[in-house]
């Protein structure tokens, strides 16, 4: 259940890897401590291509596993949604993950660790609550995705360098 619930937000903050590129998404503006928002590395081609693969996962989803024993939720507008939301989600978080980057003077591409890995999936769970979209998870489920997240982060990363989508491999 845990994985069905955390896919789309997976899958969204993965897929900008490949269909991102183009304008930023802070159209090269700095913040008014004359750095830079969010760096180049965060495009609107990958925050909009981001969203649509995390809710095509939903709507995927919600024709896989509605009515199955683990399925998260009753309805394929429910699945749909929450993966947009989740998508969103997981976006915003990695955009809030490069603006601290940012403020702390580290170089765009550069790794930050646990800012680099929680950030997307602790807001993309956290953008289905005020839709009361978000299972009731213990504290032992979220600390399964955490920890799922530290250790898949860094290893889908490594394949994606290997196979030449990503300049580094973190």
């Amino acid at each position: 259940m845990l994985l069905i619930l955390v896919l789309p937000a997976y899958l969204a903050n993965a897929s900008p890897v490949i269909l991102g590129g183009g304008a930023p998404v802070d159209l090269g503006r700095k913040f008014f401590d004359g750095r830079r928002i969010f760096g180049d590395g965060k495009t609107w081609r990958g925050l909009i291509g981001g969203i649509a693969t995390g809710t095509l996962a939903g709507a995927l989803l919600a024709f896989l596993v509605l009515g199955a024993p683990y399925s998260v939720y009753s309805s394929s507008a429910q699945y749909v949604t929450a993966a947009f939301l989740m998508s969103c989600g997981a976006l915003f978080g990695d955009l809030a993950g490069s603006f601290v980057k940012r403020r702390t003077g580290m170089k765009p591409g550069r790794p930050y660790i646990l800012l680099d890995q929680l950030p997307f999936i602790i807001f993309a769970l956290l953008f289905l609550a005020p839709f009361g979209l978000l299972p009731a998870l213990s504290l032992l489920d979220w600390l399964i995705i955490l920890v799922a997240t530290l250790v898949l982060h860094p290893a889908t990363n490594w394949v994606a360098h290997k196979l030449g989508w990503k300049k580094v491999p973190w």
